[in-house]
């Protein structure tokens, strides 16, 4: 017994000493769109929230902020091994956390603030030590998946059909999660994107039809036709047939 005393008092003061020691230690978070560029002000910038995973205890939470990047650096110019995408204005959200020892941390992000309809939420973890800081390179990047699609035009709740069908206009803006346009022949490709409406009313579902370029970038026209009473859900998606990315707005209507 009195050597297990002897064991545990020298343990017990090593845990009262490095408690009383945090370290400060950064860790800066960036948030980059599938397949484009950096979250940042523009956009409203990305909602972050660096969480302790034991103890559920939120460390840190603010916004991204900052410039969208270099484009040709971010999506044209060749990466190697240890590269980095971003630099110096490019979007980043930063935080000094005071450990006293090694913590898995969370990192969930939501975004783009802008377009909250449209806004994605994901999250990312990794051990943090104390004083070790993760800011090298790109630091801690986390990507979000989607599109921003902004109805242009209004689409009514209730349509009255009046014994007819009735035409709806489809007017659209849709952008990559960064805020980058989209247009015919562009870096982020107009002709390489199925854009399109996809109607159900109960379980019924009805053709798939497609949104035209509009002529100016990122803007995007077609037409609902409704012929049948009822509750209808209308989805107007974005596909990237290459990566599997995807966005939709979703659009719930009546029609008597």
């Amino acid at each position: 017994m009195r050597a297990l005393n002897l064991f545990w008092i020298p343990v017990a003061g090593l845990l009262v000493t490095s408690a009383a020691f945090a370290e400060p230690t950064e860790v800066v978070i960036r948030v980059l769109a599938k397949d484009a560029k950096f979250i940042g002000t523009e956009t409203g910038g990305a909602d972050v929230t660096l969480r302790d995973v034991e103890s559920g205890k939120i460390l840190a939470h603010g916004l991204t902020t900052g410039a969208t990047g270099n484009t040709p650096k971010i999506m044209t110019d060749p990466h190697p091994r240890g590269g980095t995408l971003s630099d110096e204005t490019s979007a980043k959200f930063s935080a000094t956390l005071d450990l006293d020892r090694p913590r898995l941390i969370s990192a969930t992000v939501k975004g783009p603030m802008n377009a909250k309809e449209d806004a994605v939420t994901t999250s990312s973890m990794q051990w943090v030590v104390p004083g070790k800081p993760v800011t090298g390179d790109d630091a801690w990047v986390v990507e979000i998946r989607g599109f921003v699609i902004d109805l242009t035009t209004a689409v009514p709740k209730t349509v009255k059909l009046a014994g007819g069908s009735q035409k709806i206009p489809l007017h659209a803006k849709i952008t990559m999660q960064c805020g980058c346009p989209i247009t015919p022949g562009g870096l982020w490709d107009a002709d390489k994107l199925e854009i399109g409406v996809i109607v159900h009313k109960g379980t019924k579902a009805y053709p798939t039809t497609r949104l035209a370029y509009a002529g100016k970038p990122s803007t995007f026209d077609g037409e609902l036709e409704i012929s049948e009473p009822g509750s209808y859900t209308v989805d107007i998606y974005a596909y990237a047939p290459w990566d599997g990315n995807t966005g939709v707005r979703r659009i719930a209507l009546k029609a008597r």
